[in-house]
């Protein structure tokens, strides 16, 4: 049976790969995949020290749940405002939006 460490192993691995994949992709929908696996990776660590620490409330589930609805949010609102800029720049390139620059 896994102990805490093996959950929070995994975890601390899928959260590395998403931190790898924000700071090195150039594509707008990997860099919100990796932004994703790490959310995961937060959810993993709550629901492991809440299966492993004894309590009563289900604290560890409601955070992860919470996470789960940010999460949706922010992949509808990530999705449109890339659909906005491949639009208007024809391109998911990460160099190539630079609306902010003078």
């Amino acid at each position: 049976m896994p102990s805490l460490s093996h959950y929070l192993l995994l975890a601390a691995v899928l959260f590395g790969i998403g931190v790898y994949g924000v700071l090195s992709r150039r594509n707008v929908i990997a860099v919100l995949m990796s932004v994703e696996l790490m959310l995961n990776a937060v959810n993993i660590n709550f629901i492991a020290v809440m299966k492993f620490v004894p309590s009563d409330r289900h604290v560890g589930q409601v955070f992860a749940l919470f996470v789960i609805v940010v999460a949706a949010a922010e992949v509808a609102v990530g999705l449109a405002l890339i659909i906005a800029m491949y639009r208007h720049k024809k391109s998911v390139n990460l160099n190539d939006f630079n609306l902010l620059k003078w």
